[in-house]
């Protein structure tokens, strides 16, 4: 049986959804303005940065579980080589299938218990998974919240 699984799936792919949206109403201009003067670095303060960042944790949680590949992709999804909503697009739909592929992995709810090194630690592919749905929609929160703070103070 899979409906952990499949309710798992859906979680993720409506983050990916919801970050698309984001990304839709979000002028290519202002992807990674900073609207608020902050001495933290630009990935955290704009939306393209927290929308990168959201897709990057579903990648690396997937790409653990199916590869046992924990680094962060932080280094290849800096704002250089996605400057663009297209090319974000592009990497949420990358992120897609890689998730499409972790999920395949799956074959029903108990494989959720399986532990993993993790990558430091052992623990099981549901505390993985639900950490980084968390991290992602953390993120997700953040970017869709300066969205919502320059349409504010646009009007």
């Amino acid at each position: 049986m899979r409906t952990l699984i499949e309710e798992l799936e859906a979680e993720f792919e409506s983050v990916e959804t919801r970050l698309r949206s984001i990304l839709a109403v979000t002028p290519e201009n202002s992807l990674f303005a900073r609207p608020f003067p902050d001495d933290r670095t630009m990935i955290e303060l704009s939306v393209g940065g927290c929308i990168i960042r959201a897709a990057a944790m579903i990648e690396q949680a997937f790409l653990g579980i199916t590869r046992r590949l924990w680094d962060d992709p932080f280094e290849w999804t800096l704002p250089e080589e996605l400057s663009t909503c297209e090319t974000i697009l592009r990497y949420i739909d990358e992120v897609s299938e890689a998730r499409a592929k972790g999920i395949a992995f799956l074959a029903s709810d108990a494989d959720l218990a399986k532990q993993l090194p993790a990558p430091e630690k052992l623990r099981s592919i549901f505390a993985v998974l639900i950490e980084a749905l968390l991290r992602a929609e953390y993120f997700r929160g953040k970017a869709d919240a300066l969205v919502r703070a320059a349409k504010r103070s646009q009007d």
